[in-house]
C-alpha cells in the first residue's frame, strides 16, 4: 500500500483536513455525555427549568457543530479519494502501455483489466474510508475509555478489558481475511476472462452452437468465486456480532458496577448514564471501524494486486551493443524462447535484407513466422543472436523511434471505435485527408469506403460492421499512412481473394519511396515474387532463396507449393 500513497500527494490538504475535521467532530461527541451528566445531576435532581433548557441548547449547538464538521470531512475525503483513484488509474493505464509483450502475456488481459477497474475502486474506498473513519474511530474508543476514568476509575475498568477483547477479536479476523481477500480478486480475474472471451468470441460460441457449454462453465467459476465470498465473509460477519456481544457483557458488568458505587455515594446516577453513553458511542465506532477494517482488507488485498504491476518492470533489453551490420535488416544467430516455454520458438535464424527488398517468410502454423518479424521492432528479445536495423543492435535503439519506422500490419486485424479518418491516423497523426485516400487506394479498399459514407463511416466497436477482408486491408492502409522503411504483413491478407491480394502486392512494390517489406503467408503465392523467401519449419530456417531456387532445394517449400498449386512448376 505504501507504493500507492504517492498518489495523493497532489491531495495533502485533503487528506490532513478530511481526518482534522472528524476528529473534531469527535470531540464534539464525547463532551455529550458529560453535559447530559448535568443536567440529570443538577437540572433534573434541582428541578431546575431553566438549566435544562440551557444545556439542551448546548446539545443541539454541539450538533450543528459537528454535522458541519461532518460534512466538511466527508468532501475533503471524497475529493482525495477520486482523486487518488484518477491518479491511479492513469499511472497503471501508463504503466501497462510500458510493458513488453512479454508481460503482457504473462499477467493476461483479463486480469489487467480487473486491476484497472474493481482493484482500482476497491483501493480508492478503502482511501475514502481510512480518510473518514482511521483516525476518528479509535479516537472515539480511546477517548470515551479516557473520559470514562475521568469519571469513575473503577468503572472504567470494564472499558478497558472490553476494548482489548475486541482488538484480539477484530485484528485476529483481519489478518485470517487479508489473503482470502485476494484469492476472491484472483477468482475474479477469472470471471473477467471467462465474460471478455464470451463477449468477443460470441460468433463462433453460436456457430459451433455451444451456449450451454459455455454457460456451464460461467456458472462453475462463478459458483467458485460465490463460494469463496461466502466463506471469507462469514469470517467477516463475525466481527458484528462478537462486538455487540463483547460490548452487551460490558454494558451490563458497567450497570452493576455502577449501580453498587451509586449505593456507596462513590457515583451520582448523571455519572452512571454518562458512562453509558460512551459504552454505546464505543459500540457505534466498533461497528463502524468492523466496516472499515473489511473494506480496507479488501483494499490491501487489491493494492497489492495493483503494486505488482506498477512494480513489474519491462524485460525488454537495451544495451550499449558496439557491434554493427551492413544490411538494413539482419539477423545473426538469432534464437528465441518465449517466458515460460519448455522449447525454443525460433532457433539459430541468421539472413539478411538490403534496403528496398521483399522478403518473404513461408511455413506451416507453429513454425515461428510471427514470431520472427516481432523481433523487428523489439516487441521481445532475441534469446540468443542479434537483431540489426539500419546497422545498429535493436537493443541499442530507442523503442519509440525504431517503431515509428515501422509499419506493422499483424496477424488479428484491430481497429478502434470511431471514423474511418481517426483510425487511419493511428499510423499517422499528421496526415491529410489526400493521404489517407492514397493509402485506402493503394490497399484496394477506398471503393467500398466511398460507398460506405468516406472517411467519417464509423467503425463499430471490435470492427463488427466490417467483413474480415476490409478489416484487413484497413490495417494495411494504416501502416501505409505512415510511410514507413520496413512494412511487415503478418499474414495480413489471409481473408482477401487472390486477386484482390495481387493488387496489394503489386501497390507496394511500386512505392516510390522504396520500403523493405517483409510479407508473412503461408501462401506460396503470397511470397513467389519476392527477392528472397525465407522458409521456415518449427522454428528452424531450412531454405533461404527466391522461389525458383527454393523449389530445387528446399523439400518443405516444394512441399508447400505443391499442396496448393497441384503440382510442381516446370
Amino acid at each position: 500500500m505504501k507504493r500507492l500513497l504517492v498518489y495523493l500527494k497532489n491531495y495533502k490538504t485533503q487528506s490532513v483536513m478530511a481526518p482534522l475535521f472528524k476528529l473534531l467532530e469527535a470531540v464534539f461527541e464525547l463532551i455529550v455525555p458529560l453535559v447530559i451528566a448535568s443536567i440529570i445531576d443538577v437540572g433534573i435532581k434541582n428541578d431546575d427549568i431553566g438549566y435544562i433548557v440551557a444545556r439542551c441548547g448546548i446539545l443541539v449547538l454541539l450538533a450543528l457543530i459537528g454535522m458541519a464538521a461532518a460534512i466538511t470531512a466527508q468532501y475533503f475525503a471524497a475529493k482525495a479519494a477520486t482523486g487518488f483513484g484518477r491518479e491511479l488509474r492513469h499511472a497503471l493505464f501508463e504503466k501497462i502501455q510500458s510493458l513488453s509483450f512479454s508481460e503482457l502475456d504473462n499477467i493476461g488481459t483479463s486480469s489487467l483489466i480487473t486491476r484497472m477497474t474493481n482493484d482500482t475502486n476497491q483501493v480508492q474506498n478503502g482511501v475514502n474510508l481510512v480518510l473518514r473513519l482511521f483516525l476518528r474511530s479509535p479516537f472515539i474508543v480511546l477517548g470515551a475509555m479516557v473520559m470514562a476514568f475521568t469519571v469513575d476509575v473503577k468503572c472504567a475498568l470494564v472499558f478497558l478489558v472490553a476494548i482489548i477483547l475486541l482488538s484480539v477479536v477484530v485484528f485476529g479476523i483481519m489478518a485470517y481475511t487479508i489473503p482470502k481477500y485476494k484469492n476472491v480478486q484472483t477468482k475474479l480475474d477469472s470471471i473477467t476472462l471467462s465474460t471478455r472471451e464470451n463477449l468477443q468470441g460470441a460468433r463462433v460460441i453460436r456457430a459451433f452452437t455451444s451456449e450451454q457449454r459455455e454457460i456451464d462453465e460461467f456458472t462453475k467459476r462463478n459458483n467458485a468465486l460465490s463460494s469463496l465470498q461466502r466463506a471469507v465473509g462469514r469470517i467477516s460477519a463475525l466481527l458484528n456480532p462478537v462486538t455487540y456481544v463483547i460490548i452487551n457483557i460490558a454494558v451490563v458488568a458497567l450497570v452493576y458496577t455502577g449501580a453498587l458505587r451509586v449505593d456507596t455515594g462513590n457515583l451520582t446516577q448523571g455519572e452512571v448514564v454518562a458512562l453509558y453513553n460512551y459504552m454505546s458511542q464505543i459500540l457505534v465506532e466498533l461497528i463502524k471501524l468492523a466496516n472499515l477494517i473489511v473494506t480496507v482488507t479488501k483494499a490491501l488485498a487489491s493494492a497489492q494486486r495493483i503494486s505488482a504491476v506498477l512494480n513489474q518492470e519491462s524485460t525488454l533489453e537495451h544495451t550499449s551493443n558496439n557491434k554493427s551490420s551492413d544490411a538494413f535488416v539482419e539477423f545473426e544467430n538469432v534464437s528465441l524462447i518465449y517466458k515460460n516455454a519448455s522449447a525454443e520458438s525460433l532457433s539459430d535464424i541468421s539472413f539478411s535484407a538490403k534496403k528496398g527488398d521483399v522478403v518473404g517468410v513461408i511455413g506451416g502454423t507453429g513454425s515461428g513466422k510471427s514470431s520472427l518479424v516481432s523481433l523487428i521492432p523489439h516487441f521481445y528479445d532475441a534469446t540468443s543472436g542479434t537483431v540489426f536495423v539500419d546497422g545498429s543492435d535493436v537493443k541499442t535503439l530507442d523503442d519509440e523511434n525504431l517503431r515509428k519506422r515501422i509499419g506493422f500490419v499483424q496477424q488479428k486485424a484491430v481497429l478502434f471505435k470511431g471514423t474511418i479518418r481517426d483510425n487511419m491516423k493511428w499510423g499517422n497523426r499528421s496526415a491529410n485527408d489526400d493521404d489517407i485516400i492514397d493509402a485506402l487506394k493503394l490497399a484496394q479498399i477506398y471503393d467500398t469506403i466511398e460507398e460506405k459514407g468516406g472517411l467519417d463511416f464509423m467503425v463499430e466497436q471490435n470492427a463488427s460492421n466490417l467483413s474480415g477482408g476490409q478489416k484487413q486491408r484497413l490495417s494495411v492502409a494504416r501502416a501505409l499512412v505512415r510511410r514507413p522503411e520496413i512494412l511487415v504483413l503478418d499474414d495480413s491478407s489471409s481473408a482477401l481473394d487472390y486477386a484482390t491480394e495481387a493488387k496489394l502486392r503489386e501497390g507496394i512494390y511500386a512505392l516510390a519511396y522504396n520500403p523493405t517489406v517483409f510479407i508473412v503467408s503461408q501462401r506460396a503465392s503470397s511470397v513467389m515474387s519476392a527477392d528472397k523467401i525465407i522458409v521456415l519449419d518449427d522454428g528452424v530456417c531450412v531454405g533461404i532463396g527466391d522461389h525458383h531456387s527454393l523449389l530445387k532445394s528446399c523439400d518443405v517449400y516444394n512441399e508447400i507449393y505443391t499442396s496448393q498449386f497441384g503440382k510442381e512448376e516446370a
